[in-house]
C-alpha cells in the first residue's frame, strides 16, 4: 500500500527518476500475504482506500481482501506504477557510503541512489509460537498468512491456534464449512458487534455519477475515527471507552446463549487494551454443534492433534497457526547501514526506534512509512502513509534545493521524542492490564500515544532544529 503510494506521490512532485523493489512476484503487501478464509479489513472501504482515487465498487461497508488486493493492483495500474517495480527482487542490503546509498537485491544486482523509502510494512513476518512438537504435526499445518488453498477442509476436523482478529474472522466463516472446529484460545477478545451492509448496486452507481459523494463519506468516517476512538484510546480516562465496552459487553451477553462459554468468552481486561475486533458472526459460529472453544492451555502437538493441560488430545486434520506476526522486524533482515558503518542491528539492540517514526539518527536520507511506534492502533494506516509521505518530500526537497546533502533525525531528538512518548504512553488504554502485540519488551506500547489530530499536525512540517544536515 504504501510503497505505491510512494511511487504516485513522487511521480506527482516531479521526482520521476525511482524504483520499487519487491520481495513476492506481485503486489498488495498484506493483502497479498493474508488471503485465509474470512480476511477484509477493520477499517471501513472508503476510508481504507487512496484520498486520490476513491472506489465506487465497494462490494461491503468492510470489504474482503480480495477486493482490497484487486483495488491497489488496478491503481498501481492507473497511475503507471506497475511498470516502475522490479517483481522477485528483494533487498538484501542497504549501505550508506560516499553520500549515497549503495543497494544488493536477491538477484545479485546493485543500485545506487540517492534516497531510500523503506516502505516493508509491519504485518508480513510470521510469528510461530514456540510450542513443542509443532513440527510433529502429521496432518496439514500453515500460518495464516501462508494460508494452503489446495488443503480441503468441508468434511475434516480443523483446529485454530490463537484469538486475534484473524482468528475470529476465520473462526466466523468456517466453522460451519468443516466437520469439526476447534478454537484453541489463551485470551479471550472484546468483540464489537459489526454492521457490514452490501452497497446496493444503485448505491454503487450514485458514486459512479456523484464522486464527491464517496469523498463526503470519507471526510465524515475520517472524522468519527480522529474525534472518537482514535482519541479515545489514547486516554484511558476517556468516558467513550466505557461506552465502547458497555457495548461489547452487550453483545456477548446478547450473543451468547449459554453461560459457561459466555464465561469463558469474557475477557478481564478493559475494551480497546488489545485492538478492538469486529464481528458479527463469531458468537454464533462458536455456537455451533460441531464447533469447540479450548480455553486449557496446550501443553504440546502431537502428531494426531493438540494435547492440552487436561491430558486431552484433539485430533485434527488440519491445523492453522493464527498468532500473528513479528511486528518489530520492519526492513529487517535486510542488511542495513547507515553513516560510519553504524548496523541497524545496532542502533534497534534494544528495541526499533524512529523519530516520528520515520528517520533514524545516523541514517541519513533513509525514511520510513509505518515505522516504529507510529499510529498503527487506532487509524487507516493509509491516511498516516500518506501524511508520512507529505512529511518525507519535504526533507527530500531540502536536499534537492542544495540546502543540504544528507538529512537524518539528530540523537538527541530521537531521545526527547522517546522520553515524551513513553511519557504519554502512560495515559493509554494499551497499558491497562493485557498483553498484546502493542507492547514492546518493556511493556510500553510500541504506538503513537497522543491523538491524531497532533500526528497530522506534526506531519505538516518537520521542525529542522530536530535535524542534522550535512554538506
Amino acid at each position: 500500500m504504501s510503497g505505491i503510494l510512494s511511487g504516485i506521490k513522487l511521480q506527482e512532485t516531479g521526482y520521476d527518476d525511482y524504483v520499487i523493489y519487491e520481495k513476492a512476484d506481485r503486489l498488495g503487501g498484506t493483502w497479498r500475504e493474508n488471503r485465509y478464509a474470512g480476511v477484509a479489513c477493520d477499517v471501513p472501504s472508503h476510508l481504507y482506500s487512496y484520498a486520490f482515487a476513491p472506489n465506487p465498487n465497494w462490494s461491503h461497508r468492510f470489504s474482503p481482501g480480495a477486493e482490497i488486493q484487486a483495488y491497489f493492483e488496478k491503481v498501481a495500474h492507473d497511475y503507471g506504477v506497475e511498470e516502475r517495480i522490479r517483481f522477485e527482487e528483494e533487498v538484501t542490503r542497504c549501505e550508506f557510503k560516499d553520500g549515497r546509498w549503495q543497494l544488493e537485491t536477491s538477484k545479485g544486482s546493485s543500485d545506487e541512489v540517492d534516497f531510500v523509502i523503506a516502505a516493508t510494512g509491519v504485518l508480513h513476518h510470521p510469528n510461530l509460537p514456540p510450542i513443542e512438537g509443532l513440527d510433529k504435526f502429521e496432518g496439514e499445518c500453515f500460518h495464516t498468512a501462508r494460508w494452503d488453498h489446495s488443503v480441503p477442509l468441508a468434511g475434516r476436523r480443523v483446529g485454530v491456534i490463537g484469538t486475534g482478529s484473524t482468528a475470529i474472522q476465520i473462526t466466523g466463516a468456517l466453522a460451519d464449512q468443516v466437520e469439526h472446529f476447534t478454537l484453541f484460545q489463551r485470551t479471550p477478545q472484546w468483540i464489537m458487534p459489526q454492521d457490514n451492509p452490501a452497497y446496493t448496486e444503485a448505491e454503487r452507481e450514485e458514486f459512479r455519477k456523484h464522486p464527491e459523494r464517496m469523498k463526503e463519506l470519507r471526510d465524515s468516517i475520517a472524522a468519527m475515527f480522529a474525534d472518537n476512538f482514535a482519541t479515545a484510546v489514547v486516554d484511558s480516562s476517556s468516558p467513550l471507552l466505557d461506552q465502547i465496552e458497555s457495548l461489547c459487553r452487550q453483545n456477548l451477553e446478547d450473543s451468547v446463549s449459554d453461560p459457561e462459554l459466555r464465561e469463558k468468552l469474557r475477557p478481564n481486561y478493559r475494551a480497546g487494551c488489545k485492538r478492538l475486533i469486529m464481528s458479527d458472526r463469531f458468537y454464533q459460529a462458536l455456537q455451533q454443534p460441531n464447533a469447540e472453544l479450548v480455553t486449557e492451555a496446550i501443553e504440546r502437538i502431537e502428531p494426531n492433534g493438540v494435547r492440552t493441560s487436561d491430558g486431552r488430545l484433539r485430533e485434527l486434520d488440519v491445523l492453522v497457526i493464527a498468532t500473528g506476526f513479528r511486528v518489530d522486524r520492519f526492513m529487517r533482515p535486510m542488511d542495513v547501514i547507515g553513516r560510519d558503518g553504524v548496523q541497524l542491528e545496532e542502533a534497534w539492540a534494544d528495541r526499533p526506534a524512529a523519530y516520528l517514526s520515520v528517520t533514524i539518527p545516523d541514517f541519513p536520507n533513509f525514511y520510513m512509512l509505518n515505522g516504529p511506534n507510529g499510529p498503527v492502533g487506532n487509524f487507516s494506516l493509509i491516511d498516516v502513509a500518506d501524511l508520512q509521505l507529505g512529511y518525507i518530500l519535504q526533507l527530500v526537497e531540502k536536499v534537492a534545493s542544495g540546502a543540504c546533502s544528507e538529512i537524518s533525525a539528530e540523537a538527541v531528538a530521537l531521545q526527547a521524542f522517546e522520553e515524551e512518548r513513553v511519557k504519554a504512553a502512560a495515559n493509554t488504554v494499551w497499558v491497562t492490564g493485557c498483553n498484546s502485540w502493542y507492547l514492546d519488551d518493556r511493556g510500553i506500547p510500541a504506538v503513537w500515544p497522543w491523538t491524531f489530530h497532533r500526528f497530522r499536525e506534526r506531519m505538516a512540517s518537520p521542525d529542522w532544529s530536530a535535524y542534522e544536515m550535512v554538506g
